[in-house]
């Protein structure tokens, strides 16, 4: 089972109340069936997840991670899958009070920056995300809070791919705007991609683009 899989069955626990003990926490990752599709899973899990703030435990994914096999990655075997699949299970997570760029859960993803303080966060986010999925950003895998910051550490270690005539992103890079990064979660028809985005309109948010709306992408597989 994917540790994305697992955390949304953890939310669900924690929103009835219903204390997990070591057999739930057992079956979680690893005795119970999965369904032929995760991402799906930790997306519809993530929707609830949002409109109650993000609840989802960080010390209930410390204890799911460690119990994950050696180099095992969440999402489905992949970096790729397991950053949309993360992402997915962020949607909705919200600043509380608007327009504060805070809340306990975006408090969360400062955590897997070097440093930073309360501020524009859609950085932070995609740096909470790749460290959750096993791929932290940064040489020294401290994050980012800068978009510009994060963008030249990509071009320095070969992982930027600048816009332009014939760039395709594929699910999982990191789409880099005019100050502002997102996630790439599905290239649509038409020249168009699907992205999640951390501090969009305030929360975490889904949305769709052209191609032409970026600059760059980071690849992360």
């Amino acid at each position: 089972m994917s540790l994305a899989l697992a955390l949304a069955r953890v939310d669900q626990i924690e929103r009835t109340l219903v204390p997990p003990d070591v057999a739930a926490l057992s079956a979680l990752v690893g005795g119970a069936a999965a369904p032929s599709d995760p991402a799906a899973v930790a997306a519809s899990a993530g929707s609830a997840g949002g409109l109650l703030g993000g609840t989802a435990s960080s010390s209930f994914a410390n204890v799911l991670q460690s119990a994950l096999p050696t180099g095992a990655v969440a999402g489905g075997g992949s970096p790729a899958n397991a950053i949309c699949a993360i992402a997915a299970n962020e949607v909705g997570v919200a600043e509380q009070p608007p327009g504060s760029n805070d809340s306990p859960r975006i408090a969360q993803y400062r955590t897997a920056t070097a440093g930073s303080g309360v501020g524009p966060w859609c950085a932070y986010f995609v740096s909470w995300v790749a460290r959750q999925a096993g791929e932290p950003l940064g040489d020294d895998g401290g994050g980012f809070g800068s978009v510009d910051q994060l963008y030249a550490w990509a071009q320095r270690t070969g992982r930027a791919v600048a816009n332009g005539p014939g760039v395709v992103p594929r699910p999982g890079d990191l789409v880099v705007f005019h100050e502002h990064v997102g996630i790439v979660e599905q290239v649509l028809p038409g020249g168009r991609i699907q992205t999640i985005e951390g501090n969009y309109a305030d929360r975490v948010s889904r949305n769709v683009h052209d191609f032409s709306d970026a600059l760059g992408y980071v690849r992360m597989s």
